[in-house]
């Protein structure tokens, strides 16, 4: 795959880990277990040398936001764990073993190349302006934003989610030299955006301005809701108005663009990169055999319309990932979401572009002068 890439002059963008941990690791505890974070540093060599000579970039993890807090907390997704304390360990395991991959391609190449890690950091915003709803967003952004960016960027954990946490974790699994491996240079930070979060102090019936509250906001924390975010467990998540995508996420390119900013400002420096960024679709071909979906070419000129604002504004944005070139398959959802530029019939595997996909192409093309 990566030479018929290459052949193709296509650049690969090598990702070693979307969730994909060997049932044995699992058996042994999986990503609470920190021999695991030893055994994907071993791994991430042993792809170096066999393709260090065709990749130019490394990828380490895919949202391990997901992987530890639905795997091991909200039991949302493989292994289906629900322990608060173990998805703490799993976080600190998964980005010690970024640390350690890392180190590992270095040593195997001679080298350091271009890495990076990907996160699908919340564009969180309260409910309302109060100090109550203000308070539930900083918890928010801490468990699920800051926890992975400041030992990524800084080298050390926000001692405010360490004390919010207390409850339920020591931190003892943290080793002195953790961070420093942690800590690790990188060429350019992921950052996967679908949708923003929304949160509330208040009980499940309380909506602000921009909210639904009431029969929708159990929907919402089914997917998004306090057993995805340790240490929050009385906060809520009412559904935000407006416009939808078929996974019922709202759509607001402008958190997008507050996002980004806000990178900018609180981790000067680093290079971003959007490598995920796309919604799904309730796509069918009409009689003509066409696959019209206007509400994707709005949602991704929306979005990269953000984008280009941000970088007016001075923000490093070297790339972006629209998700995905095909319909594929969707984790929990299985083959029920459809968010690729090209349509798949499945039985058949027949491929059918989208207009989204011509009105895509013809977006580079014009971009490239071609």
């Amino acid at each position: 795959m990566t030479d018929g890439l290459l052949e193709r002059g296509i650049k690969p963008v090598l990702t070693l880990y979307h969730w994909d941990l060997p049932q044995e690791l699992e058996d042994a505890g999986g990503w609470t277990n920190r021999d695991t974070a030893y055994r994907f540093a071993e791994y991430a060599g042993l792809l170096a040398e066999r393709l260090g000579d065709r990749i130019a970039q490394w990828t380490t993890h895919n949202e391990p936001w997901c992987a530890a807090y639905l795997g091991y907390a909200a039991g949302a997704h493989a292994p289906g764990r629900t322990d608060a304390a173990a998805s703490l360990a799993a976080v600190h395991h998964l980005l010690l073993s970024h640390g350690l991959a890392i180190q590992a391609i270095e040593s195997a190449l001679g080298h350091r190349p271009e890495t990076s890690i990907t996160l699908n950091l919340c564009a969180v915003r309260g409910a309302t302006d109060s100090p109550e709803d203000q308070e539930a967003v900083r918890r928010i952004d801490g468990i699920a934003n800051r926890v992975f960016l400041d030992p990524l960027l800084r080298g050390s954990y926000p001692a405010d989610v360490l004390e919010d946490t207390a409850h339920i974790s020591d931190w003892g699994f943290v080793q002195d030299g953790d961070l420093a491996i942690i800590q690790q240079p990188l060429s350019v930070l992921g950052v996967n955006y679908y949708s923003p979060t929304v949160v509330s102090a208040g009980d499940a019936t309380a909506a602000g301005p921009g909210a639904e509250g009431g029969e929708n906001v159990e929907d919402v924390e089914a997917q998004h809701g306090p057993k995805c975010y340790p240490g929050s467990e009385h906060l809520r998540f009412p559904r935000i108005a407006g416009t939808h995508t078929a996974m019922d996420w709202p759509v607001d390119a402008e958190a997008l663009h507050g996002l980004l900013l806000r990178l900018h400002r609180d981790y000067p420096g680093i290079p971003l990169m959007i490598t995920e960024n796309g919604m799904a679709a309730e796509d069918y071909a009409g009689p003509d055999g066409r696959i019209n979906d206007p509400e994707r070419i709005s949602y991704l000129a929306e979005h990269l319309d953000a984008a280009a604002r941000a970088i007016a504004e001075g923000v490093d944005l070297r790339g972006y990932f629209q998700w995905s070139l095909l319909d594929n398959f969707e984790w929990s959802y299985g083959y029920s979401k459809r968010f690729g530029l090209l349509y798949v019939d499945y039985p058949s595997q027949r491929r059918t572009w989208k207009a989204s996909a011509h009105w895509y192409r013809s977006l580079i093309a014009a971009e490239q002068g071609v």
